[in-house]
């Protein structure tokens, strides 16, 4: 909550809660935490990815399966018949290239939101957090095919958190720190300068309030000796 004017700053988040709290919380400049920003950019992104993999297929077989059912129709001339393949071609991009983008930016999103969360939570990043994001994941998107679907979609998820974990903590760790470094660092370093500026404060209106105790009984002195 806010803070008083005078108040103490609140320290850190200690907790596990109190900092999957802040995941969701904007700050003093109405900014989100980059943990999740990141999770929408990378929900964009798989959807565009997924997008481009369904759709660029669907394309050329729509078009070139067109080409081959129209030898014998008629067409004005030579740039109709083209437009007509690309419409076809097109109408499969569009058909199947969305069926795969959502499929993947879910699953991306689920994966990154899940992973973000116990490393927020634990307040470390580890490979069993991807491994458990995945497995979690995997598992979610297979459990309408039954208990064997289940099991199939834990275990790929499972493959798949692992090594995309791990690219992910190389990528950190090349930047210097990770995500939940930065972030740790960011939120002492915040809280200190807000401290400071506290302490400062605290400071002025003591001295302010001494002054102010001085000046008083200074005047009551002079009231005395004047009656």
């Amino acid at each position: 909550g806010a803070q008083p004017r005078f108040g103490r700053p609140a320290p850190p988040p200690q907790t596990g809660w109190e900092r999957l709290s802040e995941l969701w919380r904007r700050d003093e400049r109405q900014r989100y935490p980059e943990e999740t920003v990141n999770i929408v950019k990378s929900a964009f992104t798989g959807g565009v990815v997924g997008w481009v993999y369904g759709g660029l297929p669907a394309f050329y077989h729509a078009r070139k399966a067109f080409i081959e059912r129209s030898h014998g129709e008629l067409f004005q001339n030579r740039a109709d018949a083209v437009q007509s393949a690309h419409r076809a071609g097109l109408r499969s991009f569009i058909r199947y290239g969305w069926r795969w983008s959502w499929r993947v930016a879910a699953f991306v999103t689920i994966f990154n939101t899940v992973s973000t969360g116990l490393s927020v939570y634990r307040n470390k990043t580890t490979i069993s957090n991807f491994a458990s994001a995945g497995a979690f994941t995997g598992a979610l998107f297979r459990m309408h095919l039954g208990l064997q679907g289940l099991a199939g979609g834990f275990v790929f998820g499972t493959a798949f958190g692992i090594p995309a974990g791990g690219l992910l903590m190389v990528m950190q760790k090349l930047a210097g720190e990770t995500l939940q470094e930065k972030r740790n660092r960011e939120s002492r370093e915040l809280y200190e300068q807000k401290l400071a500026e506290w302490q400062s404060r605290l400071s002025v209106t003591e001295v302010l309030g001494q002054t102010e105790s001085n000046a008083q009984g200074e005047l009551e002195t002079e009231r005395a000796r004047e009656s």
